[in-house]
């Protein structure tokens, strides 16, 4: 067998993480075409396939996934070391990309990135938003950001955003005086509830809290959605009760669309945070961001409070 050439050997790697020829052609700024003869002289040199070719997409074989496996570590060195060759530490340069869930994306990251892309004009950032749970690593993310709840034990994690948040229970003031105001949890099997799917297909449960005491409702019947503005959109014109993140519906509540209640039942938690593999080189583009983000909760200020 000849000695396969390790570009092309990166370049397999690249394909399988971008989940396809034209995304990894496109970060690669070469040709879709170009990049699949390399692919294919690679499958040839080994004689294997290393990859599942459909109209649908492509997957990396058995073989394919059991050698990335074993080559994603050595890749990661190599990079790490030529990096490390033309690094500028005070002024990074690469791309960076993260995986987190709609309420970060939206309440908590654009504040504390508009101070992060203004000191590191080098950094190009791509932010995928998704509530779905993957394995972001492998997915070929940098980092990503969650609550601690799912957060796998190989990874570092560091506080990012608001330390305390909670899930709040509203509805429109005009709701409340036609159907009443619930006082416990029980009562709500009589009202009209806004569910949250996920893209999963899985149905948010609420959960209720005090004194120890946990008390959990499926909200199916009135209106479910996997959109969080459209339920927050029913919840204002009076069509029923949501139970959401408080980033969610600060701006209603401070106008009066929403009126809050059963305050002692509310769920409360840690805040969200940043994590990565332990196992990893860390690239420049997210040591900065990491620096930044712990520079930031060592000034006691872990980030800009949302608006």
């Amino acid at each position: 067998m000849r000695q396969p050439n390790l570009s092309d050997v990166a370049l397999f790697a690249a394909v399988v993480e971008a989940g396809g020829f034209r995304v990894a052609a496109q970060r690669r700024g070469m040709s879709a075409s170009s990049l699949s003869d390399c692919v294919r002289r690679l499958e040839k040199e080994l004689d294997v396939r290393l990859l599942n070719r459909t109209t649908r997409g492509l997957t990396p074989t058995e073989i394919g996934a059991r050698l990335l496996e074993r080559l994603r570590p050595a890749l990661d060195e190599i990079n790490t070391a030529l990096n490390d060759l033309q690094e500028d530490p005070q002024n990074p340069v690469g791309s960076l990309r993260l995986h987190v869930p709609g309420v970060i994306a939206r309440h908590i990251l654009p504040q504390l990135l508009d101070g992060f892309l203004a000191r590191y004009p080098g950094i190009a950032l791509e932010v995928n938003m998704d509530n779905t749970f993957i394995d972001v690593i492998g997915a070929g993310y940098d980092a990503g950001i969650r609550y601690e709840e799912s957060l796998a034990k190989d990874m570092i994690a560091i506080p990012i955003g608001p330390r305390r948040q909670c899930f709040m229970a509203v509805a429109a003031p005009s709701y409340l005086q036609r159907h009443g105001t619930p006082q416990h949890p029980s009562e709500l099997s009589e009202h009209r509830l806004l569910g949250y799917r996920f893209a999963s297909g899985k149905l948010g449960v609420w959960e209720f809290e005090q004194e120890g005491r946990t008390l959990r409702i499926a909200p199916g019947g009135r209106l479910v959605s996997s959109s969080q503005d459209l339920l927050i959109a029913a919840a204002c014109a009076g069509h029923g009760i949501l139970y959401t993140f408080e980033e969610y519906i600060a701006a209603h509540l401070a106008s009066g669309q929403l009126q809050p209640f059963m305050q002692d039942w509310w769920q409360h938690f840690d805040g969200p945070y940043l994590y990565y593999h332990s196992r990893r080189h860390v690239p420049a583009p997210l040591r900065a961001f990491v620096d930044y983000v712990k520079a930031l909760n060592d000034s006691g200020h872990p980030s800009p409070s949302p608006k």
